[in-house]
């Protein structure tokens, strides 16, 4: 374990003692489990993103005694993520599942997260605007390209998917300000003022449900001109 801290990019080359220092650990996938003092199971989760390794989160589970259920004792899980919420479905009827669960939500946040800063990395130049929610769960970004601005929603419905559920892509024609989005009405011989309509894209839906955002985003521009 002492081994791996150091091979991470922050790694300041003094090896911290964290509450595992001394113990027989357990490693299994991902996790690293560990039996502490005071009849507490220590678990330490280990998260990657396209190979490499991203934070290490830390849980603590206890019980007064036998005769009680488990709980949390304490955790490093950012507050928005439904810990609390997954040790009251799970804990006292599963402690196995409950332990892969937390694995899966810090996996899947951390996932979703990357993915939107290798996009803002890759083509922040492009984008206009974006917006998440603290989870990643919700993800809104505007693009303007061959005179539209395209809106993207991203809506992930699973806390542990690293793929949307929902998407929805819509192109707005952008009219230069000396059109000022007006016509002329030739019986009339006057102008009028019209509303333009926006363009649904549904192929660039499908490539977000099915595809990691850097690289959907890329299969969208790439055929924008021609689906507009």
């Amino acid at each position: 374990m002492e081994a791996d801290i150091k091979t991470l990019p922050n790694h300041t080359g003094k090896v911290l003692d964290h509450p595992f220092s001394g113990k027989t650990t357990y490693k299994v996938g991902t996790k690293v489990i560990c039996c502490l003092d005071g009849a507490r199971i220590g678990i330490q989760y280990e998260t990657s993103f396209a190979g490499d390794p991203c934070e290490l989160y830390y849980c603590v589970l206890g019980s007064r005694s036998f005769l009680e259920k488990m709980s949390v004792r304490e955790h490093t899980v950012p507050f928005f993520l439904p810990i609390r919420e997954a040790e009251n479905d799970l804990l006292s009827s599963n402690a196995k599942r409950f332990i892969d669960y937390v694995g899966e939500i810090l996996q899947a946040y951390v996932d979703r997260r990357e993915q939107v800063q290798l996009l803002k990395e890759l083509y922040g130049h492009q984008i206009g605007e974006l917006y998440h929610s603290l989870s990643y769960n919700l993800v809104e970004f505007v693009l303007e390209e061959f005179e539209c601005k395209v809106t993207v929603s991203l809506k992930y419905g699973d806390i542990v998917s690293v793929l949307p559920s929902q998407s929805k892509v819509m192109a707005w024609p952008v009219f230069p300000s000396k059109q000022g989005g007006e016509i002329i009405d030739r019986r009339r011989n006057s102008l009028t003022s019209f509303q333009p309509m926006p363009c649904h894209l549904p192929l660039a839906e499908q490539a977000l449900l099915t595809m990691n955002l850097p690289q959907a985003y890329a299969e969208m521009v790439l055929n924008l001109r021609q689906r507009l």
